[in-house]
């Protein structure tokens, strides 16, 4: 059985990564309005991902017998001043998400509550790669500077990436 403490705490996390998936859908979206559809492209499937997440946490609270409770998910930024400045937002974005999953762990570890801290193991390593991913993305366009070819390179390259 999940603890309160827990499960209020796992459903903040659901809703956040919910807004994630928002935040990555609208980025999309402006990628989409600049024509660089390989950045939209891998938006796109951030923001699937996110819904995986918010799923991998809805099922760890039914399947230790809670409630999971939905709330609203507050509009993310529509507009960014630069690709470059987008990807820093998502970087920035995964730091944040690094320190509510560590929160949960730290929780999960207080409350003795093992099971929960083994499904937070995959989004801990999962975190890793997400900080990883975004870094990379922003080092590269800051290589890039203002390279319209860079970009062009990078934005096919972007358009490779599909859902795992």
């Amino acid at each position: 059985m999940l603890k309160q403490k827990l499960e209020k705490a796992i459903n903040k996390q659901i809703n956040a990564e919910l807004w994630s998936a928002y935040l990555y859908l609208s980025m999309s979206a402006y990628f989409e309005s600049m024509n660089l559809c390989g950045f939209a492209n891998w938006m796109r499937v951030q923001a699937q991902e996110e819904v995986g997440h918010a799923m991998r946490f809805y099922n760890h609270v039914v399947e230790r017998r809670g409630r999971v409770t939905v709330s609203a998910i507050s509009a993310p930024p529509t507009t960014w001043k630069s690709p470059i400045h987008a990807f820093d937002e998502a970087f920035k974005h995964e730091q944040k998400v690094t320190g509510m999953i560590d929160e949960l762990a730290t929780m999960a570890a207080a409350e003795k509550d093992h099971a929960t801290a083994s499904m937070l193991k995959w989004f801990i390593d999962e975190q890793v790669e997400e900080e990883l991913s975004t870094d990379t993305i922003v080092q590269k366009l800051k290589m890039i500077g203002t390279n319209t070819g860079g970009l062009y390179m990078l934005d096919h390259e972007l358009g490779e990436r599909k859902a795992k």
